[in-house]
């Protein structure tokens, strides 16, 4: 899920991301792992953006993760491979809080062979940083905050006040799924607005392919399609659930179907 979601945020918001990892709104497009042969190697959880001279690698990480050196190494020698000239920042963002000293590995040694890359703990960071530009604002309850019910309460009401309602709804059910990781989602709930999801422009066109399925389909069967588009979207299970009026069960179960089809 937060795979999916960290994804999302960064292919909407590549310029408040570059801002933040690069120091500058340097416009940057996707870079398929494809093109650098890494399906092998956890494809799936890497993000790579690029522009002309620089390629922007990101993992984001919940749990500790001794593969990590050798990850940032080899991928780093694959984009090498592919573009000899360009410059590349490569960047570990672990999002939980943890103890493990796997979060300061910031190098990869082997013999004579030296790699360093940068590594960024949420919880040590200035909570202002994510309050700056929209696509960060999810992440600053997971920063160095003294209380991070606060926190959330000034990003939904930062969140409130944007005027764009698909970027609304992106970004209060991203703040909702990440907030997961440190409140109650009693807590969360009680912060964010569950109507600026229902009713943004996103959910209207997914309830209506819904319907629309639905009476070709059935109502139940349009009702699925909905919550495995929304998943798609990177919406939570949570919130999928409530919208759909789906059990949490019968949504985590629809989630586990998809990843499981073919070619997924």
């Amino acid at each position: 899920m937060f795979d999916n979601l960290c994804k999302f945020l960064v292919e909407n918001f590549s310029n408040d991301f570059a801002t933040w990892l690069l120091g500058e709104p340097i416009a940057l497009t996707q870079l398929s792992p494809k093109e650098l042969s890494l399906e092998p190697i956890r494809a799936d959880a890497l993000i790579l953006r690029q522009s002309d001279e620089i390629v922007l690698h990101i993992e984001f990480q919940t749990q500790p993760d001794g593969n990590i050196p050798f990850r940032m190494a080899d991928y780093r020698l694959r984009v090498y491979r592919r573009f000899p000239r360009k410059q590349m920042r490569q960047v570990v963002i672990y999002l939980q809080k943890t103890n493990s000293e796997l979060v300061g590995q910031t190098t990869f040694t082997l013999e004579e062979t030296f790699h360093r890359f940068q590594v960024i703990r949420l919880w040590e960071q200035p909570t202002e940083i994510f309050l700056q530009t929209p696509g960060l604002l999810p992440f600053a309850v997971l920063s160095n905050t003294d209380n991070k019910t606060n926190t959330l309460q000034e990003v939904a009401t930062v969140i409130n006040n944007i005027t764009n309602q698909r970027m609304q709804s992106n970004l209060a059910a991203s703040a909702f799924i990440l907030a997961g990781l440190v409140l109650e989602e009693e807590e969360i709930q009680r912060l964010l607005r569950r109507d600026i999801m229902q009713e943004s422009v996103t959910y209207q066109l997914l309830l209506a392919e819904g319907r629309a399925e639905g009476r070709a389909e059935g109502i139940e069967q349009g009702i699925r399609r909905v919550a495995i588009n929304m998943l798609k979207e990177g919406m939570s299970i949570e919130v999928v659930a409530r919208v759909t009026g789906l059990t949490v069960e019968q949504v985590q179960q629809l989630q586990i179907a998809e990843a499981e089809k073919p070619g997924e």
